[in-house]
């Protein structure tokens, strides 16, 4: 049997961080992944650009039971932290939408840093070992299918399962369960709407590939109260709704609430309508919409979601009440999906481990000695732009001073 200091689960972003600055500290540190790569996901991550931080993180930008846990990690190792390591590596960066920072070199380049981080701390990277078996006396012994192992701490970094076909899974709950530490079942986050059969062939299926800015909020049906909104651009799709602000909107969503769409959300509508009555009075209305929406979507949105009384009139034919109603339709056009794609396509899960169980400084379960959890196992989830990435980054680090 090996005998390591500390025994990582999980050769992602938050583990390898770990590793590296455990390893820094003089700690004999091995890492256990069952894929043939190490960082899987950072290298599809951003289309293969690596979205690796946000320039604009704050706590506000993550869900979680206990919506204070996360700020202290976040505040010791910050966005500016990571965008050090990566110049020190000669590595560049560009600025997109929102404050989404995206590696010049691609993921790849990304990877390549941690590791060879991880190399100059002298840490060891054992990848394909599946672990079979986990047991706790005075160490931690583990059971592998390429050796055993034993550690003094033994560190939960194997992730959530979204997107399966990475080979993701809930093994950090199972190691919950063996320790008895509560946690919260996983469930899909940033991720697209599905919608049921008679809306995609009503209109939905007529738009897909139609992409528009907008402002989308999640409604609850029973309070008619706004739970969370987001401008960004949809992307109506032939299963339902994508796009960055369906990935957003989804992970505040729960069955039955409703989303609606404000498809002119920078605009004075009424104002605006009020113009082109007397700039184009014989214009119809879908063509007077065609100047600020795509045409599918301003022809679509005429035929099959306005009533009859104002899909097939000329502008000068709008009175007051009509142009109001119109108004209403334009920017609080409601929607109910009928789900989500589910952790298929979801890039992140909400839920994990009860951060109730960690300390905010270590990440070490209050109950076991030595067991701690990090990255997205943990009950905290960013915002789509970046910020999954800084807190794997963030946990990793401050777990790395203590293991």
């Amino acid at each position: 049997m090996k005998n390591y200091d500390v025994i990582i689960i999980g050769a992602g972003a938050a583990g390898l961080m770990c590793a590296i600055e455990a390893g820094k500290r003089g700690r004999s540190v091995l890492v256990l992944d069952k894929a043939e790569k190490a960082g899987k996901k950072i290298l599809i991550s951003g289309g293969g650009r690596c979205n690796f931080t946000n320039m604009y993180t704050s706590p506000d930008d993550f869900l979680s039971h206990n919506p204070h846990f996360c700020k202290s990690a976040l505040s010791r190792y910050t966005q500016w932290d990571f965008i050090a390591l990566l110049e020190s590596h000669g590595l560049g960066w560009t600025e997109k939408t929102l404050g989404q920072l995206f590696c010049d070199q691609k993921s790849g380049a990304v990877v390549e840093l941690l590791l060879k981080e991880c190399d100059s701390a002298d840490v060891d990277i054992e990848l394909n070992c599946d672990v079979q078996k986990i047991c706790k006396d005075d160490h931690f012994q583990l059971n592998t299918s390429s050796n055993d192992y034993s550690s003094d701490s033994l560190v939960i970094a194997s992730g959530g399962p979204s997107i399966p076909k990475m080979g993701a899974t809930d093994f950090a709950l199972h190691v919950a369960q063996q320790f008895s530490i509560k946690y919260f079942s996983f469930t899909p986050a940033l991720v697209p709407f599905i919608f049921f059969q008679n809306q995609l062939d009503l209109f939905i299926k007529a738009l897909s590939g139609i992409s528009h800015f907008v402002e989308l909020c999640v409604i609850d049906p029973k309070t008619n109260q706004q739970k969370k909104c987001f401008k960004e651009a949809i992307l109506f799709t032939h299963r339902g709704m994508s796009g960055p602000a369906v990935l957003q909107t989804s992970s505040y969503w729960n069955d039955n609430d409703v989303v609606s769409v404000n498809l002119f959300p920078d605009d004075d509508v009424l104002g605006w309508l009020q113009e082109q009555q007397q700039a184009h009075p014989q214009a119809e209305l879908k063509t007077v919409l065609n100047y600020k929406l795509p045409k599918r979507l301003a022809t679509t949105f005429c035929e099959f979601v306005l009533a009859d009384a104002l899909r097939n009139k000329v502008m000068q034919q709008f009175n007051h009440q009509e142009l109001d109603e119109l108004v209403k339709q334009l920017t609080d056009w409601q929607l109910k999906p009928s789900g989500t794609e589910g952790l298929r396509t979801a890039e992140v899960s909400l839920g994990g481990i009860d951060t109730d169980e960690l300390s905010s400084k270590t990440f070490e379960t209050k109950s076991v000695a030595g067991l701690y959890f990090i990255g997205e196992g943990v009950d905290v989830t960013g915002h789509l732009g970046g910020f999954n990435f800084q807190w794997a980054w963030a946990s990793g680090w401050c777990a790395g001073q203590f293991v």
